[in-house]
């Protein structure tokens, strides 16, 4: 049987495994970081003494040299033995040796501080872009002309009967959307 993982929907699991004959194939897209990947949990929960599970790669199975340890060991301790072809690594109850936990421990580590790497890189290109002006996220559905005719319109809403669902309705927003941007004008505009 064959796990396979990808971070992005935008990514091809396709490449993985490619060639490999397998009975059963657990495969999902969602990041590694996460151990509680629903996929994931089922290829360990199907997995059976005397079965072989074939990976890609370390990184596919997890990020984390601690959680990599620890499935691979669980996994070797049930009798199952793990097969990444990348790495043309196997390992099973036979080869709990030194050298293989070294070799393992030394992969682990490349693959976690490859992910942190790549958060850092992410993290500066974000700051980057801030510093440069970008926004991130949805862009503001009001405009600050739109918010000061807002509070303008409750302020006189004595006179010309506005309520929080007219204004709404008015400048196509939700009723919550109004509520805040009353609210946030407070003290110049009072709710009631």
């Amino acid at each position: 049987m064959g796990y396979i993982r990808v971070s992005a929907a935008d990514q091809n699991p396709g490449r993985q495994l490619e060639g490999v004959k397998l009975d059963k194939i657990f495969s999902e897209k969602i990041s590694g970081k996460d151990t509680n990947r629903p996929q994931f949990r089922a290829c360990i929960e199907y997995v059976r003494e005397g079965d072989t599970l074939h990976v890609h790669s370390l990184d596919r199975l997890g990020r984390s040299l601690l959680d990599l340890e620890k499935t691979v060991s669980g996994l070797v301790g049930k009798g199952v033995a793990v097969r990444f072809h990348k790495e043309n690594l196997t390992f099973n109850s036979q080869t709990r040796d030194s050298m293989g936990k070294l070799l393992f421990q030394i992969l682990g580590a490349f693959a976690e501080f490859e992910r942190n790497l790549i958060r850092e890189r992410q993290a500066e290109g974000i700051a980057l872009a801030m510093a440069k002006g970008k926004n991130f996220g949805r862009p503001p559905k009001l405009t600050e002309e739109q918010k000061s005719r807002i509070c303008k319109a409750w302020q006189s809403k004595a006179e010309t009967g506005e309520t929080i669902s007219s204004l709404a309705k008015k400048f196509n927003v939700s009723r919550a959307t109004v509520h805040n941007v009353i609210s946030s004008s407070a003290p110049a505009v009072r709710m009631s």
